[in-house]
């Protein structure tokens, strides 16, 4: 058996190691809430090394193996609650092409495209301010403080796009900041801060999602709006919202100045096997994104256990 540590780096070590092979954002809230733990318990009982801290409450927080396990049974445990229920297993491609009218996630993925056109220009908007108040203060007395406080802003933004992805994509995130070791001075605390692959890589998300939003809502919109266009003419042609005339020779799916289209019966009713069949593609589309999106989210985002 592994000898207790003796110093909180060397326990968040211990536990680092055992939770080695985890998801990357289940180490960070690990790391994060033990940490946390031990700060608040070497606070409170002033006047005892970090030695006689971490043997004291070994017996109710755990030693690093013993919390590391509890993390991987509850966390399975609270995968598996979250999880929304599975669909009925379809073999033939008809079935699987259809059966994602009943999957929840399909739907979500999709709202986020939609909803993506907003936070990539917000955030967008917010790096490139922030980089370039922060460059402009530099020589100034307030550009440190002010640098440090939108790196800052730019950490708690990355926790909040993580919830979304998490709730919309299903990509597990972190639910807890990036742990920092509270006894280090100040300025070497900053220095980590602003050496962290994951500040930048943060920083390159947020950049990345106005042209990945701009090309998700452009994607989300347009095969909407052209399923429901041709879902719905036939409809309004019965209704008579729509004249039409039978002109063979012409682009069935043009609707001229006048409001008329050029398409017959049978036309019609193709264009609304299409637009159908077009409703079911795009949850397939955006069920796709949202898994790729998810990965990218958690490369950017996430700060993997092997670079610690």
């Amino acid at each position: 058996m592994t000898p207790l540590p003796t110093t909180i780096p060397q326990y968040l070590d211990q536990l680092r190691r055992a939770l080695a092979g985890a998801d990357p954002a289940l180490v960070q809230d690990a790391l994060y809430d033990a940490e946390e733990y031990l700060r608040s318990e070497l606070a409170e009982q002033a006047g005892r090394s970090e030695a006689e801290v971490i043997a004291s409450v070994a017996s109710s927080y755990g030693a690093p193996e013993e919390v590391a396990e509890i993390y991987r049974d509850t966390e399975t445990r609270v995968q598996t609650a979250l999880r929304p229920p599975s669909a009925p297993r379809r073999r033939s491609l008809l079935g699987r092409f259809f059966g994602v009218a009943v999957e929840p996630r399909a739907y979500a993925a999709l709202f986020y495209m939609l909803l993506s056109l907003a936070t990539g220009i917000f955030y967008f908007t917010w790096v490139v301010t922030g980089v370039s108040l922060s460059a402009g203060l530099a020589v100034l007395i307030i550009g440190i403080p002010f640098a440090v406080l939108f790196i800052g802003s730019v950490r708690v933004l990355s926790l909040v796009e993580g919830r979304l992805v998490e709730v919309m994509l299903g990509e597990r995130m972190p639910r807890r900041p990036l742990y920092a070791e509270r006894g280090k001075p100040w300025l070497a605390r900053i220095g980590e801060m602003f050496t962290d692959p994951r500040t930048w890589g943060t920083l390159l998300y947020m950049l990345a999602m106005l042209p990945l939003g701009v090309a998700y809502f452009t994607v989300a919109t347009t095969l909407l709006v052209t399923a429901a266009v041709l879902v719905a003419l036939p409809f309004l042609v019965l209704f008579g919202e729509v004249e039409t005339y039978v002109h063979l020779d012409g682009p069935w799916w043009l609707i001229d100045e006048a409001g008329r289209t050029t398409m017959n019966g049978w036309e019609l009713a193709l264009a609304f096997v299409v637009g159908v069949l077009l409703v079911f593609l795009t949850l397939h589309i955006a069920r796709g994104i949202g898994v790729l999106h998810g990965q990218l989210a958690k490369h950017l985002l996430v700060k993997s256990a092997q670079h610690d």
